[in-house]
């Protein structure tokens, strides 16, 4: 079998391919109308379009499909994906290609903490793909972010969004909280049945455990986690979900409707009324969680700063 080529990404049918639960091709469901993504292309789209090319960084906002970037980038926000655009993974419910990545960017905190002071961030999101091939799983690169951001914009908050670490999380932790974060955010996206289907090469437990790991070394950083809907998942296992968290002292919550990127990802199996997201929320607050930003279009980072202030951060 041919190596794959380092810089060459695959998406949709190309990535989920050899995945262990093929993805069936089915007649998408309908749109309902509580599912509106604004369009914006103004002047700020243009311009956080223009820095991030210049200074070669990548946000989830493109490389994930984001329904939201119209209205993030038209706000002069983003959230930075670090690490590069290839994915060592090939969860198909998300878009970011998969591939065999580059090496690290050694400048590329430096282009960050840039961009966060050329657009005046005053919370910034750091995200990554997963780097199963790198020692720490990339743990060393976001703390040399999260150092070069607090250097050049000392007052701005930041959140990372990290990957599971799995097989060197211990490693990854220790040197997070060396140079932790304000907010330290992991999702765990979908129930644990629905795992082996939506997240191969990821564990459930596992992931829990990162999270509570990570607030018993820095017990002041809050910890938040993300969840979608419509895979597949029952109500009452998301309810489980949420007593798990709340178990492993997470304090943040947000949860949002799947959509599919594109054929050969995950089919939308069923939309959720906005109602029942109230309800969930309701039953977040009921739970202890400090925020729980739930809706059709939330994204673990979309608004991210209004959920942190919201939680007392």
């Amino acid at each position: 079998m041919n190596e794959p080529v380092a810089g060459a990404a695959q998406r949709g049918v190309a990535k989920t391919a050899r995945i262990p639960i093929r993805v069936e091709a089915s007649t998408a469901l309908p749109k309902p109308p509580w599912i509106r993504v604004r369009v914006s292309h103004g002047e700020s789209f243009g311009k956080v379009k223009r820095l991030l090319r210049e200074a070669l960084l990548h946000t989830v906002c493109e490389e994930a499909s984001c329904p939201n970037i119209g209205e993030c980038f038209g706000k002069g926000t983003a959230t930075f994906m670090v690490l590069g655009d290839l994915c060592t993974r090939r969860c198909p419910f998300c878009d970011v290609a998969h591939g065999r990545p580059l090496p690290p960017d050694p400048l590329e905190a430096e282009h960050l903490a840039d961009a966060v002071v050329r657009l005046d961030l005053r919370y910034v999101v750091i995200t990554s793909v997963d780097r199963d091939d790198l020692r720490d799983g990339g743990a060393e690169h976001f703390a040399a972010c999260i150092r070069a951001v607090r250097q050049g914009s000392p007052g701005t908050q930041i959140e990372v969004l990290t990957p599971d670490f799995r097989g060197r999380s211990e490693l990854a932790l220790d040197i997070l909280a060396g140079d932790p974060p304000d907010v330290m955010n992991h999702n765990l996206e979908t129930v644990p049945r629905l795992y082996r289907e939506a997240r191969p090469g990821a564990d459930y437990g596992h992931s829990l455990r990162l999270l509570q790991s990570f607030k018993q070394r820095r017990p002041a950083v809050p910890t938040k986690s993300g969840l979608m809907l419509g895979l597949g998942e029952t109500d009452d296992e998301i309810v489980a979900v949420m007593r798990d968290l709340r178990a492993h002292d997470v304090d943040m919550l947000t949860i949002g409707q799947y959509l599919q990127p594109r054929p050969g990802n995950l089919p939308v199996r069923r939309y959720v009324a906005p109602e029942a997201f109230d309800a969930l929320a309701r039953q977040a607050r009921q739970m202890g969680f400090t925020h729980a930003a739930c809706g059709p279009l939330v994204r673990s980072s979309y608004h991210a700063d209004q959920q942190a202030h919201a939680a007392g951060i």
